[in-house]
């Protein structure tokens, strides 16, 4: 599985008053850190790709007596991040210590540094189980990037290729990049500490439940402070953007669609006012219109996936319809896995019918 990127792509009504930003168009330098509620602070590391940062936190803690600071999400595994990690340990933490790790979920700017992190302070990485051992299997030289080499592709070229993609050029690159997702993601800690649904976290003298989502990565953590009234989202809640939900070879017959719609009904039963904290875009509040916001874009991609399924299409058909600009390749191959996701939720509702024509996968409406 390569790492999930986010497409810019906007839904509707995304201007709305509704949505307010406390901190209107600050940001944190590199380097530097925003505070945004008591203890917590926010800061942003640059990525090398369309969505060219990712938001991550400090939170002010304390374990078993001893000062410092909880991080929440680690940022891609290369030479500048690690730098800006530096800046932020020499000038940001009032000379106090890192004492945990927490990763929301296994895509690449997430869980990059998690190893390089957990061993620069000796600490614990928190993490869910599946989205751990996901990544370690993924960034293993033994298990995922190994497989992948041999197979020419980890089968994620086959996967595309049997919902239509067709184009030489892009099947011969993502056959090329077996260990795409092992360069940003080198290796894991050899132990973690197990975070489940309905965990309570003490950081800083405030109790953090975690929540899974799920849609966008295996079994993505999320957390919730009710006297700070702030929850980091994590991917699963974005301002602007919506999340890529796809479907991937290694579990080709999923629903990840409907996981994640069934998440955000679940988030939804938190207070109107709570300040969401993404890791792409700025904070803000309005978590109740981002969710119907996003649950509309969904719907209206399922009418539009349904009309188009009154003669058979594949998933390579449906990329047009549902992404209405060019794409490069590493754009394809997301924006793939999410029209095979629309399909894949409306096929297993029973709405479409699926059949093999010459190997290639095609769906109508029944």
């Amino acid at each position: 599985m390569a790492h999930a990127i986010k497409l810019n792509r906007s839904a509707p009504n995304l201007t709305t008053p509704q949505i307010h930003y406390p901190l209107g168009d600050a940001l944190p330098p590199l380097g530097e850190t925003l505070e945004v509620a008591p203890g917590v602070r926010w800061l942003r590391m640059g990525l090398p790709f369309a969505l060219d940062h990712i938001n991550l936190w400090l939170l002010r803690d304390a374990i078993e007596g001893v000062e410092g600071w909880t991080i929440i999400d680690c940022g891609i595994s290369n030479a500048e991040t690690q730098a800006a990690w530096e800046t932020i340990f020499a000038t940001q933490l009032a000379g106090l210590p890192v004492l945990r790790v927490i990763v929301t979920h296994m895509h690449p700017d997430h869980v990059g540094l998690a190893k390089w992190l957990c061993e620069r302070w000796q600490v614990l990485l928190w993490m869910s189980m599946a989205d751990y051992l996901t990544a370690q299997w993924l960034s293993n030289k033994e298990g995922g990037a190994a497989i992948g080499a041999k197979m020419g592709s980890g089968g994620s070229a086959d996967h595309l290729e049997r919902h239509g993609l067709n184009s030489a050029e892009d099947l011969a690159l993502i056959r090329g990049r077996s260990d795409y997702y092992s360069r940003m993601v080198p290796g894991m800690p050899p132990r973690y500490r197990r975070l489940m649904e309905g965990d309570v976290i003490t950081i800083g003298g405030h109790l953090w439940q975690v929540q899974m989502g799920y849609g966008h990565a295996p079994e993505h953590a999320t957390l919730y402070c009710a006297k700070l009234g702030v929850f980091i989202s994590g991917d699963m809640v974005l301002p602007r953007i919506s999340t890529n939900i796809s479907v991937y070879d290694a579990d080709p017959d999923a629903d990840p669609l409907g996981l994640f719609l069934r998440s955000l009904a679940l988030f939804a039963q938190l207070p109107a006012d709570t300040l969401v904290l993404p890791s792409h875009g700025k904070p803000f509040t309005g978590l109740h219109v981002r969710i119907q916001q996003l649950q509309e874009h969904h719907v209206d991609r399922l009418a539009d996936t349904i009309n188009a399924c009154h003669e058979p299409i594949t998933a390579r058909d449906l990329v047009p319809i549902l992404f209405k600009r060019a794409l490069d390749t590493h754009q394809m191959t997301f924006a793939m896995g999410e029209a095979i996701a629309h399909l894949n939720h409306l096929w297993r509702l029973g709405k479409l019918t699926r059949k093999a024509s010459a190997g290639v996968w095609q769906f109508s409406v029944r």
